[in-house]
């Protein structure tokens, strides 16, 4: 996993450079909002002599994390000669990217990569998409299950469970095995984070006899921080406040945790801190001491697989059927029940590891 990480990254990275000093053809993309195509692109000639036009859109464009994974599908697109733009709204939520679905729609885009930011409220909007020809690949999030006709396939980080009980696990290991635990998560309406969050619950229960959710319920112990920063200050704060014996809080998501160890470490909070966090932002907090681990999948390779597969399907080569396979990068991915095509296992980031990391992503 190490190796597969650090070479990934670096030859997106790689890729990067060479694009950034103009000796590719593919110029840097927008991270502000736009209702207009304002990006750049890059555009050279494929094998099989197309060149696709892909809109790369994430749940809101302000976050680090999709800028990695924007990373990833960057360089895909430079592999396979497709004219990439990465566009998206500032707030994670369904309605502010169906305007820019439909912006795709109208100005005739081959195919969307796409995070879901909430799982019914695009459906609609991505129906329209492909009644117009445009390929649909999610990507880190997905639609919700009876939607999955909305999409050619999902790239996914694990196994939902796999994602869940490992945080679990982490942040046990922090607490000694006792306590209750919080969960500040993105918003209500993330399908990827509700999923985590649903097989956490039997799993802490069932695993760790002296632990528990706050509130005495997995319900009770959800806060809501909508991956925004300054609200998911505010929860942080609601959490001590409401629950002062509170052992631990787990953040499956990357602007949660990050704001949970800032905040944590301005207030000089005993909480201890875990979750799904990007190793560039949480770096300073674990070579203080704020927090001892964090975990994550590597984004660049979720946008890069996607890409892949959205140029695969509209050459013909992969149709997104159970048990049908393609090649990303000289991996393999093999699409499972739900058309879901897993990446591999969470990867954990501590002391000992994050100096190399921060410097990949």
């Amino acid at each position: 996993m190490n190796n597969r990480l650090i070479n990934s990254a670096m030859r997106t990275f790689a890729l990067s450079a060479v694009v950034a000093l103009g000796i590719a053809g593919c110029a840097s993309t927008t991270e502000t909002e736009t209702t207009e195509d304002t990006t750049g692109s890059s555009e050279t000639t494929t094998d099989a002599g197309e060149s696709y036009r892909i809109a790369i859109m994430p749940k809101a464009i302000n976050i680090g994390y999709f800028s990695a994974w924007d990373e990833g599908a960057q360089a895909a697109c430079v592999e396979l000669g497709a004219t990439c733009d990465y566009i998206g709204p500032n707030e994670a939520t369904g309605p502010a990217q169906v305007q820019f679905i439909n912006q795709a729609i109208q100005e005739g885009y081959d195919a969307i990569v796409i995070s879901a930011a909430d799982q019914n409220a695009i459906v609609p909007a991505l129906e329209e998409a492909i009644a117009a020809g445009i390929t649909i690949v999610t990507s880190d999030a997905d639609v919700a299950a009876e939607s999955a006709s909305a999409r050619l396939v999902t790239i996914l980080p694990s196994a939902a469970d796999r994602i869940g009980t490992a945080e679990v696990d982490w942040i046990a290991e922090e607490v000694g095995e006792e306590g209750s635990v919080a969960i500040l998560s993105a918003s209500a309406t993330a399908a990827n984070q509700n999923v985590w969050i649903e097989a956490m619950g039997p799993y802490l229960e069932a695993t760790y006899p002296n632990m528990s959710w706050v509130g005495g319920s997995l319900e009770s112990a959800v806060f809501y921080g909508d991956d925004d920063a300054t609200k998911s200050v505010e929860q942080f704060n609601a959490i001590l406040s409401q629950y002062p014996d509170v052992a631990g809080i787990i953040a499956p998501t990357t602007v949660g945790v990050l704001a949970a160890a800032q905040e944590k470490k301005a207030k000089g909070a005993t909480v201890a801190v875990t979750g799904l966090g990007l190793p560039s932002e949480m770096a300073p907090y674990i070579e203080d001491g704020t927090i001892a681990k964090v975990g994550l999948w590597n984004p660049i390779d979720l946008g890069y697989v996607a890409v892949y597969a959205a140029v695969l399907g509209m050459q013909g080569e992969f149709d997104g059927s159970v048990g049908s396979t393609f090649t990303a990068g000289g991996t393999s991915y093999v699409v499972i029940e739900g058309g879901i095509a897993y990446l591999g296992d969470p990867f954990t980031f501590t002391i000992d590891n994050i100096a190399t990391f921060k410097e990949i992503y």
